[in-house]
């Protein structure tokens, strides 16, 4: 199925008609350390009462860029499981939101350059984006992510950087296990517009045998500044993975005795997943300073085909063979006002519509090829929601916020595959919540702010979430959404060679959506009475000489049910440490990178009896930069797991058939060039 552009190539066109008849504005606004909140308003994040984590991709370590790990290591607050398992995906965890899933990302927003990456019902992959592309990522935890409505227990926003001078770039890429990447751009910059072209290619054999995958990607990108003030960004990808391997999960003695082996119904049942993934967006803004506003528009199609490690015969099974046909599109538009020439007091108001539909078949697995039918039938969601966000300064010292999201989510579940065994499981759902934050910030001295907030989320299921009942087969009809209360304070420091933040947090959540059992793929929750999350979150960045820096991030957090176990999949405590040392040889810029990382046991199962044992890593990284006129040459490496331990990179919750680790990687060489050809 190829994806149609046709309702984004109709916006475009009338977006570029009606633009062109703006009259040029004049007046320029210069904003530092900017914060995207509500995809609108603009603040400085240091004065903003909240949790709030700035990065540019340039103060990570070098590496292959095939896992979204590598873009978030050494965030407060921030869990990345790498699962080695290109078929799965890396789970991402914020504050312990999104411990439950079973393959990419629930429970956390996922945003690039402002256009969304998770779907209305809030699942996510990072595996459709060019992880390259990133220029900077922006973390927000606490009340103030509530404001971004279903499925914002966090937010992760990814910022691209358009191009400012013509050029051709490659990177070649290479690793252990046969890993090769190549990427290709090419940038082209006139007096008003902008075009930039992105081929890249990933082939591997993974870390254990039934584990290589293949993957292609392709993307344009377009910038038009069409007044002053105002710029047109049109985004066209194409992401196509034709094999993903997958080996699956082990048993605590399997790992032990040997974490690079596969179980043996990863051969047998050639489990695997082929993912085509196509998107378009056009983003029109206007930075005028006193009503500054965009409008975005993306549509785009999923397809997956996935082999599960069992036959799924049974007359009312789902069967072990998924074939995913998803079509989405959304727009988001806001508005923000300054009610003064001072810009004391400001609103954004916002307006969300995106829809979701997906086509759902089920076969039997005979072995690794595709059988009989097992299910048919379509979902569909929409999401539809509006948004006010307030900021006051009352006095120089004091910013206020407080903001209000109303959001209705509609599911449509029609069932096709209906027998005498097999009844109509169709079913629909309406969910409508409020979100809200408030949360005020003071400046105790030139140099340090304490803040305060409150707020309200709420976090639906998703389609896939409600695909299996512990009844039989057809719509999890028990299944509700979840909601919950946090608090937090914290203060900020800012000196001239360090910053530091310091968060401590409580969440209250009532009917958590958690994992009632996964066998062998088939992963159904249920509602849990209560959980708790307490926490505190440090991070720092200093520079200790001219020469040196060093980054520091710590998080602990005590997530537990009512009756006092464990969270699965959220680890208590980590630490993380980039110690970089950056020095001048016959004119050749060096970097130096020591990188430590501690992470805490971490419970596999509700009853907590499997326990992910705690691990630390090292890493150590070295890049340079020569330069020739405008020609430059960026060599680097990088040793992954320097003392080669053994550890547990992600834990599969309450895996059914007790295969609960999966095996990180261990000590591996990379290396790679960056050569850039600029006019």
């Amino acid at each position: 199925m190829q994806v149609s552009y046709r309702s984004i190539t109709l916006a475009l066109v009338s977006v570029i008609a009606w633009s062109a008849q703006a009259q040029q504005q004049a007046a320029e606004v210069a904003v530092d350390e900017r914060l995207q909140v509500t995809a609108s308003t603009q603040s400085v994040a240091r004065t903003t009462p909240a949790a709030i984590s700035q990065l540019s991709q340039q103060q990570q370590a070098p590496g292959l860029r095939i896992d979204a790990a590598e873009l978030l290591t050494g965030l407060a607050g921030v869990q990345t499981d790498s699962r080695a398992n290109y078929a799965q995906d890396t789970r991402i965890t914020l504050r312990g939101f999104g411990a439950r899933s079973a393959f990419g990302v629930r429970g956390v927003l996922l945003l690039l350059d402002g256009i969304p990456l998770s779907m209305p019902d809030g699942q996510a992959q990072t595996s459709s984006i060019f992880l390259d592309e990133a220029d900077n990522v922006q973390i927000i935890r606490g009340p103030l992510a509530t404001l971004y409505g279903n499925a914002a227990g966090g937010v992760i926003d990814w910022r691209s950087r358009s191009p400012d001078q013509s050029q051709l770039q490659l990177d070649l890429l290479g690793g252990g296990n046969e890993t090769a990447r190549g990427v290709l751009q090419s940038d082209w910059v006139g007096d008003e517009q902008a075009l930039r072209l992105v081929a890249a290619r990933l082939t591997t054999a993974g870390p254990r045998p039934h584990n290589s995958a293949e993957r292609d990607q392709f993307a344009l990108r377009w910038y038009r500044s069409l007044t002053a003030n105002r710029e047109l960004i049109v985004r066209l990808d194409d992401n196509h993975a034709p094999l993903l391997q997958d080996p699956g999960g082990l048993t605590p003695t399997a790992w032990a005795n040997d974490p690079n082996q596969t179980f043996a119904g990863a051969s047998t049942f050639n489990t695997r997943k082929r993912i085509r993934h196509q998107q378009g967006s056009v983003t029109l803004r206007d930075d005028d300073a006193q009503r500054p506003w965009h409008i975005s528009l993306w549509q785009g199609t999923r397809e997956i085909e996935q082999y599960l490690a069992f036959t799924g015969a049974a007359p009312t099974s789902s069967g072990g063979v998924i074939d995913l046909q998803r079509e989405f599109h959304g727009v988001d538009a806001a508005l923000n006002v300054s009610f003064d020439d001072s810009q004391l007091l400001q609103a954004t108001f916002g307006l969300t519509l995106s829809e979701q539909r997906d086509r759902r078949y089920g076969y039997v697995n005979n072995f690794g090829q595709r059988d009989e039918l097992r299910r048919d039938e379509q979902g569909d969601v929409t999401n539809k929601a509006a948004y006010s966000l307030w900021q006051w300064q009352p006095a120089v010292a004091w910013q206020v916020i407080a903001g209000l999201r109303y959001s209705q989510l509609d599911f449509q579940v029609t069932d096709y595959y209906i027998n005498n065994v097999s009844p109509d499981d169709s079913g629909s759902r309406t969910n409508k919540a409020w979100s809200w934050n408030v949360g005020v910030n003071y400046q105790l001295s030139g140099h340090a702010h304490i803040f305060l907030a409150r707020g309200r989320g709420f976090e639906t299921p998703t389609l896939t979430e409600l695909a299996y009942s512990a009844q039989g087969s057809g719509l999890n009809q028990q299944l509700g959404p979840a909601y919950n209360q946090q608090w937090e304070a914290g203060v900020k420091w800012a000196f001239d060679s360090w910053r530091a933040q310091l968060s401590l947090f409580n969440i209250t959540s009532n009917d958590e959506i958690v994992v009632d059992q996964n066998i062998d793929g088939r992963t159904i929750y249920i509602n849990a009475e209560q959980t708790e999350r307490r926490g505190a979150e440090f991070e720092q960045q200093w520079q200790l000489q001219a020469q040196l820096d060093w980054r520091l991030a710590a998080s602990y957090i005590d997530a537990r049910y009512r009756n006092g176990r464990r969270l699965p999949g959220v680890a208590q405590k980590t630490l993380f440490s980039q110690l970089n040392w950056h020095l001048e040889q016959f004119s050749i810029p060096t970097k130096a990178s020591l990188i430590g990382d501690y992470r805490g046991v971490i419970a596999a199962d509700d009853a907590n009896i499997v326990i992910a044992p705690s691990h630390v890593l090292w890493h150590l990284a070295l890049s340079q930069q020569w330069q020739w006129g405008e020609t430059e040459l960026e060599p680097w490496l990088k040793i992954h797991n320097l003392s080669d331990r053994d550890y547990v990179g992600s834990v599969v919750v309450n895996q059914g058939n007790g295969r609960a680790y999966e095996p990180g990687v261990g000590r591996e060489l990379q290396l790679g060039v960056r050569i850039t050809q600029r006019w």
